[in-house]
């Protein structure tokens, strides 16, 4: 169940709507299920004409804004849409008229058994839900409170899945990244966009973010991947920047100007307060890639370590969840498997991955915009994380073939590492983290469901799901900026020597699910 919650001034247009046929759904049947009196003495009539007279009504509800003894907020009407899930079942005027006082109890507007509080009516015009409509002007004279009125809805509605049976909604914890607006998903469509320059842009700044040891490989990788960039400089210390703002160049608005996003638009954890919290973290470093960080090309050799390492720093991070009880770690780890992710996605260009990337990106934070403090094991993945942005930019004059293996498993790998993570949520109780960190698992599972191809005989050490690795093939195959799907047959039938596992790299591997 979800509450939408919007200020207004004018009651009388509210109204109007309410009682009117709708403007995307049809209105059918309107009437007042719950209100500060009787639904039947409340329910306006009709005119001469057949129409809906709300003149009675407007000024029964509004009569306290003349009796208030301080100035009227600016806006006060005070409207709010509670509606149920699809697949909910329908429920009665008498359970949404509890509903409504349920809202109006949390909010504080009409506490129970407050005869002095503000009037308002519950309207139902569809099966769904209804809509409140409140006139913020208690009868007492004094002003309620509004402050933070959308977590208190958000209450009242968890409160009201439980007590129906409803379907239960993520707690507003900020984990969740902003979505599109309705303006920027009616621009896409019309201009035919595969996404909405918001989405676009959050998965590009994760994936720059997670490449960059600093804030001038952060802007550079920006600039390099398309994106527009520009910084905001202190008023009180002239030269140090304090943040940042990103656009596309095809999103323009009016005037033909770029439409800029902060970092906080995008997501609580890209803000360029919490990258450089990330980037001042003493930061690991591989000894098998300290000389590549200083060359302008990289060999294949190097390229294949580096997928290699990636999947062995997966392998033992999945390990690590199911194993170490700290909370700390888990949660680094939690949050350096979506480093990985990114950039996995960001190397290879396949559309099916970034989106498991997107549905992932809520289970990778903390509530509240909490940080972790960095851990060796957390530090590992990001480590990795960085090397495989180097093989993406240093290794673009043209991948190989024999790379799809190694990537694959390393697919796999990452795969595992997210089924481990669903566990770590779901024993912490956080049901919305733990389900988008199954649904990514599940994205990365099902990409080659219709490949034929058997599993790679590359690593002799076989994951449990041979399905992940047919998924994986399809996936290195089809995102690859050079398509590997000629050569994949010849790769399959090579045979290709086993990596030897680096000095002090976890062998062990933790139960199967």
């Amino acid at each position: 169940m979800i509450g939408k919650v919007t200020r207004g001034e004018n009651l009388a247009r509210l109204l109007s709507y309410l009682y009117g046929p709708g403007t995307r759904n049809e209105h059918v049947h309107p009437h007042i299920v719950a209100g500060f009196r009787l639904p039947m003495a409340l329910e306006p009539g009709l005119d001469a004409r057949g129409h809906r007279d709300f003149r009675h009504l407007i000024g029964v509800m509004t009569s306290p804004l003349d009796t208030l003894r301080h100035t009227p907020l600016t806006l006060p009407v005070w409207q709010c849409s509670v509606r149920a899930a699809p697949t909910d079942r329908t429920l009665s005027d008498d359970d949404w008229a509890d509903i409504a006082e349920e809202v109006m109890h949390q909010t504080g507007f009409a506490p129970r058994g407050d005869d002095q509080a503000c009037r308002w009516i519950a309207v139902r015009h569809a099966d769904d839900h209804i809509h409140l409509a409140v006139v913020l002007a208690r009868e007492d004279g004094r002003n309620p409170n509004v402050h933070r009125d959308y977590y208190k809805v958000a209450d009242a509605c968890h409160i009201a899945e439980e007590r129906y049976g409803l379907t239960r909604t993520a707690p507003a914890d900020r984990t969740a990244a902003p979505r599109p607006t309705r303006a920027e998903t009616e621009l896409t469509d019309r201009k035919n966009w595969p996404e909405p320059p918001r989405t676009t842009l959050r998965r590009r700044v994760a994936a720059a973010a997670a490449g960059a040891e600093n804030e001038a490989d952060f802007f550079a990788a920006l600039e390099d991947a398309g994106v527009l960039v520009k910084t905001r400089e202190s008023t009180r210390d002239p030269g140090e920047i304090t943040g940042y703002a990103v656009a596309l160049p095809h999103h323009t608005n009016q005037e033909g100007q770029p439409v800029w996003f902060s970092g906080g638009r995008l997501a609580a954890n890209l803000t360029l307060p919490k990258l450089r919290h990330r980037w001042s973290a003493p930061q690991g470093r591989s000894p098998s890639y300290q000389h590549t960080f200083y060359r302008g090309e990289l060999t294949h050799e190097e390229r294949s370590a580096a997928y290699q390492q990636a999947a062995r720093a997966a392998a033992t991070a999945t390990w690590q969840m199911r194993h170490i009880q700290d909370p700390r770690v888990r949660a680094d780890v939690a949050a350096a498997a979506a480093d990985v992710l990114n950039v996995t996605a960001a190397i290879t260009g396949n559309r099916e991955l970034a989106e498991a990337a997107d549905f992932y990106d809520r289970a990778a934070r903390e509530p509240y915009g909490y940080q972790p403090p960095h851990t060796p094991y957390g530090t590992n993945l990001r480590t990795v994380a960085r090397a495989l942005a180097l093989c993406e930019i240093r290794g673009r004059r043209g991948y190989r073939p024999s790379l799809a293996g190694v990537l694959l498993h390393l697919i796999v790998q990452v795969a595992a590492l997210i089924e481990a993570v669903a566990e770590f949520r779901q024993l912490q109780q956080r049901d919305a983290q733990a389900a988008a960190a199954r649904k990514a698992a599940a994205q990365l599972t099902s990409l080659g469901r219709h490949t034929t191809r058997p599993p790679s005989p590359t690593f002799p050490r076989t994951p449990p799901n041979p399905t992940a690795e047919k998924n994986a093939a399809r996936l290195a195959a089809t995102g690859f900026p050079i398509p590997l799907g000629n050569q994949l047959s010849d790769y399959q039938g090579q045979p290709v020597r086993p990596t030897p596992p680096q000095p002090g790299s976890h062998r062990r591997r933790g139960p199967s699910r």
